[in-house]
């Protein structure tokens, strides 16, 4: 890198030291992609050595009328929309019944925060999929939802995370992050539930139990100084509770959306935030590149900068489809391990939890943890 700084920054990567926020933004603002990717790759590989990770999921958006109308959404409809849904319960049970058949190992259930039903709609989501079928993992609903659902019960969210673990609730989703700086949120999200929120909500998840994943939505209107901060406070917690088992930069789509001005971030920047995130949260094992936002090209290559994990099969997503994206609806496990090894990588099926799932021709199983795998 040719300068003290970089210097100083290389010496703290290669003795797994960690950076600083100073640190970070000389990243964003010096540093050239090929030296931020061989950087990250030398703390992928020091977690995870040469392996890939993958998992054989679902999406299920239960609704899309939503009561907030974030800048950044082109899934949300509002209530007399001919847009708006709402799944039965029969639809709901024929998609988890779609996904036992496929083999999934989880069901991933986010959606709008729907003006007329009440908690019990969606709390008996989880209940009446967990009690049909039990061995798919149950990954439900952002830090937005546990809000909105404590403002309509009067109850703690820490009571209604207890609730939905013992009706099936496997973890939490990361998403909802967007960006945790005020002077970006409160542009992109305003009435939904802010930073201290969204913290508290993963801080109780993991007190009770529940690991989750996090997110941070990039590439519209926040700058770099937003991005490390972001990361900062997400390494806080992590600190602090040690549950959070992956970390998804999430690339903003424009499409259909109040922000369908600005340009989607290129590859290159897709590529130097995957890298520094990496760089960053020190203490998250697993860095995700999620091929439906990325595209699948970018995803491969980001195996390169930083990441570890591919996400999954994906059948049913809908969020980031309506923002524009144009990556296929579904990859089969036969592309996603031909692309985890034409990267160079050694492709490994895990479940939600990181544990190695063993298949034979009629069943899975869970094995060890990948931790262990990747020593």
């Amino acid at each position: 890198m040719g300068e003290s700084m970089g210097d100083s920054i290389r010496s703290k990567v290669e003795a797994g030291a960690r950076l600083s926020f100073e640190d970070g933004m000389w990243l964003e603002e010096h540093a050239d992609l090929f030296t931020l990717g061989e950087l990250a790759n030398v703390v992928r590989e020091r977690k995870n050595g040469n392996f890939a990770y993958y998992n054989v999921n679902t999406h299920l958006n239960p609704t899309n009328v939503c009561v907030y109308r974030c800048t950044f959404c082109a899934f949300r409809a509002d209530l007399k929309s001919p847009k708006g849904y709402v799944m039965s319960d029969g639809e709901i049970l024929e998609r988890a019944a779609e996904a036992e058949r496929r083999g999934a190992t989880e069901l991933h259930i986010v959606g709008g925060l729907h003006h007329q039903l009440p908690y019990e709609w969606y709390l008996n989501v989880v209940r009446n999929i967990h009690d049909a079928y039990p061995r798919l993992h149950l990954k439900a609903y952002t830090a937005v939802e546990w809000d909105w659902f404590a403002r309509l019960t009067g109850r703690t969210t820490r009571d209604l995370l207890k609730e939905f673990k013992e009706a099936g609730l496997g973890s939490l989703p990361g998403g909802g992050a967007e960006i945790f700086h005020p002077e970006v949120r409160d542009k992109v999200c305003e009435h939904k539930a802010d930073a201290s929120e969204w913290v508290r909500i993963h801080r109780e998840a993991h007190a009770v139990g529940l690991r989750s994943n996090a997110t941070m939505l990039y590439g519209h209107i926040e700058e770099a100084r937003h991005r490390i901060d972001h990361l900062c406070r997400l390494r806080e917690l992590q600190d602090e509770t040690g549950g959070f088992q992956t970390f998804i930069p999430l690339a903003f789509h424009p499409d259909n959306t109040k922000l369908d001005h600005i340009k989607k971030a290129s590859v290159l920047t897709d590529l130097r935030v995957m890298a520094i995130s990496r760089l960053m949260l020190d203490n998250f094992q697993h860095i995700k590149a999620y091929w439906v936002m990325l595209g699948i090209q970018t995803a491969q290559i980001s195996l390169s900068y930083g990441a570890d994990d591919i996400d999954g099969t994906v059948v049913h997503e809908k969020i980031y489809h309506d923002a524009g994206s144009d990556s296929p609806q579904e990859v089969t496990v036969a592309e996603l391990r031909r692309l985890i090894e034409e990267a160079g990588r050694v492709p490994v099926e895990r479940d939600t939890l990181y544990r190695e799932v063993v298949r034979t021709p009629h069943e899975w199983k869970t094995g060890r943890r990948l931790e262990l795998v990747s020593s």
